[in-house]
């Protein structure tokens, strides 16, 4: 089982676990069923929609590193909002970060929260972000906003812990090269992947 609040828990055997990267899944993974979905938004959504096309799960667990100007290298957060921080069609009289005539707020609410890890708001973009300085998301990915929406519009609980691997800062590039594989072994922890119960 999958604890991840006391409310809720789930069979290992029904949970996706979704990762950009097999490093960052290692071999703790191994006996899960898992997505490599590749960088990017576009990659994260169509390969976690082929997926659900094929086999339901009952929750998306999305694992990954990134990078944070806020939280400390090696911590590990739950994001439970999410920003699309490429989105900008303020020209057209959108807000910042909003997608024109979708009917989705700017900050996309769609996670579960555990109980033990500190909470983060995700800002999504299909750049490696290496000056962050924006306030309104403390922690920057590139895939995470578009496995929230798919999970959203599923209906399929969603939960995204992501590993602190870098600063968002001119060190980003060489410190997510030396953390990204410390990932796998801190969420086999927290979720107890391949310990016996």
């Amino acid at each position: 089982m999958i604890e991840i609040n006391k409310e809720q828990s789930f069979k290992i055997e029904d949970v996706l676990f979704s990762f950009a990267l097999e490093s960052e899944a290692a071999n703790v993974f191994e006996n899960c069923s898992t997505l490599i979905t590749g960088i990017g938004k576009v990659n994260a959504a169509y390969e976690l929609t082929k997926k659900i096309q094929q086999k339901r799960p009952s929750l998306i667990v999305n694992l990954g590193s990134a990078g944070s100007n806020f939280f400390q290298k090696g911590d590990v957060i739950c994001c439970t909002k999410f920003i699309q921080r490429d989105m900008d069609v303020r020209g057209l009289g959108f807000q910042q970060y909003e997608t024109p005539l979708s009917g989705l707020p700017t900050v996309l609410e769609h996670g579960l929260k555990m109980d033990v890890l500190k909470e983060g708001i995700c800002g999504t973009g299909d750049s490696f972000e290496m000056a962050h300085s924006e306030v309104l998301y403390n922690v920057v990915d590139m895939e995470a906003y578009a496995l929230a929406m798919i999970a959203m519009k599923e209906n399929i609980p969603f939960l995204c812990l992501k590993y602190i691997s870098d600063g968002a800062d001119d060190n980003a590039a060489e410190d997510w090269a030396v953390q990204v594989h410390k990932a796998a072994e801190a969420y086999g922890k927290i979720l107890k992947i391949n310990q016996k119960e």
